[in-house]
């Protein structure tokens, strides 16, 4: 009797031990899914930063023009870890089309499209591109870590229970394929 007793607490012992590790695993995998789309968040931010400098720099061209960027600036959100990912999205598209704009200025006025600082800004533009990929690639891997973690038997009975939900990959653009070329 006494070791049926044993057993049986030493069985709830572990399964209690276990629940703990996953939980913390799945808190630590969490956060390191946030952590990666803050990181996504920072690199936009530089972005948007180097778009208002190249705005600046328009403004002597086209009021019209600069007016447009100004407009698509202001709609600016911040990208964070609780962001959802469709949200981040859109603010890519924003960035996008905003560049969009810019190229077209830079082709209508090649004085301004051979200014220095417009170079220094589009070769930093460029820069900045690549750090969101690279972020983009970060947030998914980290991401396909957490979802593998909350589907799979049997940390999923403690991810259902304590509310762990899959989260949304970065999709790539559909129009991509339209987006203005940033390398010119």
């Amino acid at each position: 009797m006494l070791l049926t007793i044993c057993v049986i607490l030493i069985i709830a012992v572990l399964i209690v031990i276990w629940g703990i590790g996953t939980q913390n695993k799945l808190v630590h995998s969490e956060e390191l899914c946030g952590n990666a789309l803050s990181q996504i968040g920072v690199q936009q931010a530089s972005r948007w930063d180097a778009l208002n400098a190249l705005a600046d720099l328009t403004k002597g061209y086209s009021d019209q023009e600069y007016n447009v960027l100004m407009d698509t600036i202001s709609a600016r959100r911040n990208v964070g870890s609780k962001t959802a990912a469709a949200d981040a999205e859109k603010q890519e598209h924003l960035l996008a089309q905003s560049f969009g704009h810019i190229n077209a200025l830079a082709e209508a006025y090649p004085d301004l499209k051979s200014n220095t600082v417009y170079i220094q800004t589009m070769a930093s533009v460029r820069d900045y591109e690549d750090k969101v990929r690279m972020s983009r690639m970060v947030y998914n891997d980290t991401v396909t870590k957490f979802n593998r973690m909350v589907r799979s038997f049997p940390a999923s009975l403690i991810a259902d229970f304590l509310g762990y939900g899959i989260r949304d990959y970065f999709q790539d653009n559909p129009d991509k394929s339209d987006m203005p070329d940033m390398k010119r």
